[in-house]
Formats: C-alpha cells, structure tokens, sequence
C-alpha cells in the first residue's frame, strides 16, 4: 500500500489514509500511527479513533425516532422534521388561535374561517377567513345599494295599499262598557220581578 503521495513542492505529501498533508520528514511516521489507530467514516468522511467508530455511529448517524409520529430519520434533520414537517407538531390556527396538530389544521381552518364576525366600521358581518383583507379595503362605509334595487323597492312600496285608519280603541271600550252595564242592570230587574209574583203565588 502506497504510504503517500508526491505533491509538486516536495515538502510535504498527502497521507493516503487520511488525505492529510503531512511534512515529508514525518510521514512514515504518521502514517504508522494514522492506519492503527483511525479510520474513516464511511458518511460523513470523518477520520476517528478505531476505538470510538461504534460510539461515532450512534450518537452521529444511527437512526433516530421522531418523539411525535414514531418516524425514524437520521439524526441531523431531526430537529427540521421537528419543526416544519412532523404531521403531529403542535400548530395554532391562524383565525381563533387554538393549539393543533398540524395534520387537523387544514381541516379546522376550513370550518373556522367561515366562522363571521361583525366589522364595527362598516357593521356588516365578515368571514375570518376575509377579514385581513376587509381591514385594508373597509372605509366605514356600508356598501352601496345598486341603484336597480333601490328603484324596485319604490315601486313595491308604491303599489302596496295604505294602512287601515288607526281604531278609537278608547271609544270602543266604553261602548262595550255600557252595552255591558245595560244588559246587567235588564237581567237584575227581570230577576227582581220574578221574585215578588213567586212569593205571592205560595202565600
């Protein structure tokens, strides 16, 4: 096995184990030492001790589970899947602001931004989902009838017939007040006169 390689100034040369330039008065030497005791990481091309390649595996490139969804992944991209990607990271509504997971969002924001809410400057009622851009486009103003819909309501109103003459409710009530006293006082004289002629009769 070649020991090293010629580089064009001749003081140095590359260790064929590490690729490293080592000076060309230490490179038997380093490369004793370098092939016993390191190697290279068959990922990430990291030279390490031969005694720790195990332990370099484990805690670098063995595969890792996503405390979230249970997907397996190696571990550098774990904390990005964490953050942008677990179907299962904790995600809030952009309308009401409740904690979800991320798979429920577009199925919550779908029934939530249809939910209304009354605009104060303009008092008409606005979907969540449409209220940023109702904000910037409001002026307060309600909106404009069409002028169409104005001149069809005139003419509706102008062929209904008038209301009825408010009723005197006072004067009917004392009509039927007396109608009600005279038939009274008709019965109490009838009953009265009976009375007497059945006396006399059983005398």
């Amino acid at each position: 096995m070649a020991v090293a390689s010629h580089r064009p100034d001749d003081t140095t040369k590359i260790c064929t184990h590490c690729d490293r330039d080592i000076p060309i008065s230490n490179i038997d030497l380093h490369y004793a030492h370098c092939s016993r005791n390191l190697e290279k990481c068959k990922i990430c091309g990291d030279m390490v001790p031969i005694k720790h390649a195990d332990e370099h595996y484990t805690s670098t490139h063995a595969p890792v589970t996503c405390s979230l969804c249970s997907e397996e992944m190696t571990p550098e991209i774990l904390g990005v899947h964490k953050g942008e990607k677990c179907p299962k990271r904790i995600v809030t509504c952009d309308y009401c602001e409740f904690p979800l997971p991320a798979i429920d969002l577009f199925e919550h924001q779908e029934v939530c931004g249809n939910r209304t809410e009354l605009c104060h400057l303009c008092n008409r009622y606005i979907r969540l989902r449409e209220r940023a851009a109702h904000e910037v486009a409001c002026n307060g103003a309600p909106p404009e009838i069409p002028r169409a819909i104005r001149e069809a309501e005139r003419e509706r109103a102008a062929r209904r017939p008038p209301p009825p003459p408010p009723q005197d409710f006072s004067t009917r009530r004392l009509l039927f007040t007396i109608a009600i006293t005279g038939i009274a006082i008709l019965l109490g004289s009838l009953l009265f006169q009976r009375k007497p002629e059945d006396m006399t009769q059983v005398n």
